[in-house]
């Protein structure tokens, strides 16, 4: 009995000029790009040189005025941190200035960012006489030094009676000509006119609109104009020290009445700033992950 051999299947054509080609597509979109030594050397100097004046503040939030003037200084933390602190405490009111400027940055930034969202949506996708010359006048008043506006702002609020009042630091910054043109050209580039069109169809009107559709996708862009604006309002000097007193300050403006006499104490001065700069530490620790999440997310979705 003899068995026969199955005759071998034939394997189907390939081009070989095509192999290469596919081939280095393959291991180019697998590859993992990697840093070299350089690359990891330059970031690791760029953190160190980030980080080191949070760190040197804890530094001399922690020494004693006579410590910061050794040559050459010290360079690690002391054991003054909580006598300096209690000097903060004792020199200024600064509980109820954090308090105050969580009001304050906490209004602005809500503020700002609804008003900019609005503003940017109908620059970015309504249709009304006179947008171009609007959206023009708007960005042009970022030209203009917010110095020349203190005098005849001062005058308006003195009008009103607001001199003193929290009210006098709030409500001049609620809407700001970098977040409506932040806004709009994030609107421009992520939202599609195809879904405004269809929720027209549907019988949406704007404000359904806006709120059902525009917010969920400006979400990401909202995230970061309220980080930068929250930063802007906490850290603003000029103004609350214009508009507010020692009676109802500010962190910053509390912090002008601190280290006091013939020599400064750079240390307690030190120590109010660093009070000053947690808050704004953990507001950006708390949302800095949801801010970049958000802006991954809109990254994907386009």
């Amino acid at each position: 009995m003899t068995v026969l051999a199955e005759p071998p299947t034939k394997q189907p054509a390939t081009d070989k000029r095509q192999l290469p080609g596919r081939r280095r597509r393959r291991s180019g979109a697998g590859r993992t790009m990697k840093g070299g030594k350089l690359a990891y050397a330059i970031l690791i100097a760029a953190v160190l040189v980030s980080a080191f004046p949070f760190y040197w503040t804890i530094v001399a939030a922690s020494r004693s005025n006579a410590d910061l003037a050794k040559v050459p200084p010290t360079l690690l933390p002391g054991p003054n941190l909580i006598r300096n602190f209690e000097a903060v405490m004792e020199e200024a009111d600064i509980g109820k200035a954090l308090v105050n400027s969580f009001i304050v940055s906490g209004s602005i930034t809500v503020g700002t960012v609804l008003c900019c969202t609005l503003a940017g949506f109908a620059f970015a996708k309504l249709r009304f006489r006179g947008r171009g010359a609007l959206l023009a006048i708007t960005v042009g008043t970022m030209m203009i030094p917010p110095q020349l506006g203190v005098i005849p702002l001062f005058m308006l609020i003195a009008e009103l009676q607001w001199v003193n009042q929290l009210q006098a630091v709030i409500l001049p910054g609620l809407v700001s000509a970098f977040g409506v043109f932040f806004m709009r050209q994030y609107l421009v580039q992520s939202l599609p006119d195809e879904l405004i069109e269809a929720a027209r169809v549907d019988g949406a009107s704007t404000a359904r609109i806006f709120w059902s559709i525009v917010v969920p996708i400006a979400r990401p862009g909202m995230a970061v104009l309220g980080m930068l604006t929250f930063m802007a309002a906490w850290n603003d000097f000029f103004w609350p020290i214009v508009a507010l007193s020692s009676q109802e300050p500010t962190v910053q403006v509390a912090l002008r009445q601190l280290g006091g006499g013939y020599v400064h104490d750079q240390s307690v001065i030190m120590a109010g700033t660093l009070l000053g700069t947690l808050p704004v530490l953990l507001v950006f620790g708390l949302l800095g992950r949801q801010i970049v999440g958000g802006i991954m997310q809109g990254a994907v979705k386009g």
